[in-house]
């Protein structure tokens, strides 16, 4: 045994660390089937984080089934009835898929928003124990059995049949159980710096829009409280953060994006600039004996495409429910958090690869040029491309070769006779679908998902493997 002080032991059946959404949702859906849930997480709520916080309709839906859609539509954000896009001198303006008949978006700023998830999750029979922070793992042999961890009363023993980690991208779970090195990861080609406004401008209280210009990309998506929360991702850059940085970077891009600028004509700026840049997207291994990584402890997309916190309350949910019913059984367990993971996969891959490609950092190409000449008269078209964000369609329902077809004889007649740098799109684009495709085959097939990360435990009857703090 380490030379740790004499902790206060106590048992639990799950033990969720981070409250936030996937947090607060595998507890919401864990105490629903009647066990007993102790989330811990360092945070004291309400508690802001990093994030851009839009929720498509299907983040929306899934709000409702955890239940917590009540509390969050008390917060008063607007709800936004459309979205708009403008990419080359074209705009689009489209309608959302209905996802469980919630045919709106919401923009929520996460002070309020997990805050009213840990209200949900609380309700639901969890004890959520703020301001405490796991250190350790325990461990029986190669099974995790439970956390140490620290609070304003000192140090305690908390035993379980499953520990979640959904702590985060620097997830404190993840590095314990050797899970932390990602086994598929790439870079994003942005950097993303955001900001809030006071909105001056009534008429856009209701859409979330999106401008490309050159490389560099905005969004103005309305919150509550009369605000707007504004955020750029230019191409990625190697210089480093130091003060001052992140403002000139970020009002550099709105300088390059006419279009969001004339949007926040009249606005006041509210704050600071925030800034997350070196960003990955990534899977990691997400379970093992005794424990799962839910939200972006164990998956992550760049958040140009703004799925992150859809996926963990999705995924998180499905944890709990799918679980639930096998704890009491380790050998049942270990295969449902497998079989879990694996659905995680195969679920998101392919918004995966679709979000990497416009995380690139590039200009819009000839054939997505087109997509847009030809959304901005066909709105159905336009509204099936938006329900991708969504995740009511998938992007080879609407993007698949078909598609791709007509998008490069229509380029090809607008670029006649010059048509080489149209054919040098074709053949980057067919470059990605092989790609994709050979990635996803061995993905699938078993190849790429390793079976277990190497664990650094001991054997002892119960161990400790120790850490920093979560995220």
């Amino acid at each position: 045994m380490d030379g740790s002080p004499a902790a206060q032991s106590e048992e639990t059946e799950v033990i969720v660390v981070g409250a936030r959404c996937a947090g607060s949702a595998a507890a919401v859906a864990f105490a629903r089937a009647g066990r007993s849930v102790v989330v811990l997480d360092a945070a004291k709520f309400p508690s802001d984080t990093l994030s851009t916080h839009l929720l498509w309709p299907a983040t929306v839906a899934e709000l409702g089934r955890v239940g917590a859609l009540a509390r969050v539509r008390e917060i008063g954000a607007p709800e936004l009835r459309s979205a708009f896009a403008a990419g080359s001198g074209v705009g689009v303006h489209s309608d959302f898929t209905p996802a469980d008949g919630i045919d709106y978006a919401l923009c929520v700023r996460r002070t309020g928003l997990d805050a009213a998830l840990v209200d949900t999750a609380r309700a639901a029979g969890a004890q959520v124990r703020e301001g405490s922070r796991v250190a350790e793992l325990l461990w029986e042999g190669r099974r995790c059995v439970g956390v140490r961890y620290t609070d304003a009363a000192g140090t305690h023993d908390l035993r379980a049949a499953l520990v979640v980690g959904a702590d985060g991208r620097r997830s404190t779970v993840a590095r314990l159980t050797g899970a932390e090195t990602p086994w598929l990861t790439v870079p994003s080609g942005r950097d993303c710096f955001f900001a809030y406004w006071r909105d001056a401008a009534d008429s856009w209280r209701h859409v979330a829009a999106q401008w490309r210009e050159g490389a560099d990309l905005g969004t103005a998506f309305p919150c509550e409280e009369g605000l707007v929360l504004s955020l750029v991702q230019p191409p990625a850059s190697a210089e480093k953060s130091r003060p001052g940085v992140a403002e000139r970077r970020y009002t550099e891009a709105l300088q390059r994006l006419p279009g969001l600028t004339e949007r926040l004509s009249g606005c006041e700026r509210v704050g600071r600039v925030r800034s997350a840049t070196g960003i990955e997207s990534y899977f990691r291994h997400a379970a093992g004996p005794g424990w799962a990584l839910a939200g972006d402890a164990g998956h992550f997309k760049d958040p140009v495409t703004a799925q992150g916190i859809r996926d963990a309350l999705r995924y998180g949910r499905l944890l709990g429910e799918m679980a639930a019913p096998v704890l009491d059984d380790r050998a049942e367990l270990d295969a449902l958090l497998r079989d879990w993971e694996h659905k995680r996969v195969a679920e998101c891959l392919e918004i995966f690869q679709w979000t990497n490609r416009l995380a690139r950092g590039t200009a819009m190409n000839s054939l997505e040029i087109e997509l847009y000449r030809k959304a901005a008269t066909d709105r159905g078209l336009a509204s099936q491309v938006t329900a991708i964000f969504s995740r009511t369609k998938r992007p080879s329902d609407i993007l698949g070769p078909a598609r791709s077809v007509e998008l490069t004889v229509r380029a090809l007649r607008r670029s006649f006779p010059a048509v080489t740098p149209v054919l040098a799109d074709v053949a980057g684009e067919a470059r990605d679908l092989v790609s994709d495709w050979w990635q996803a085959r061995g993905v699938m097939a078993g190849r790429q998902l390793p079976h277990s990360p190497a664990t650094a435990v001991t054997t002892t009857p119960t161990a400790v493997c120790s850490g920093e703090r979560h995220g």
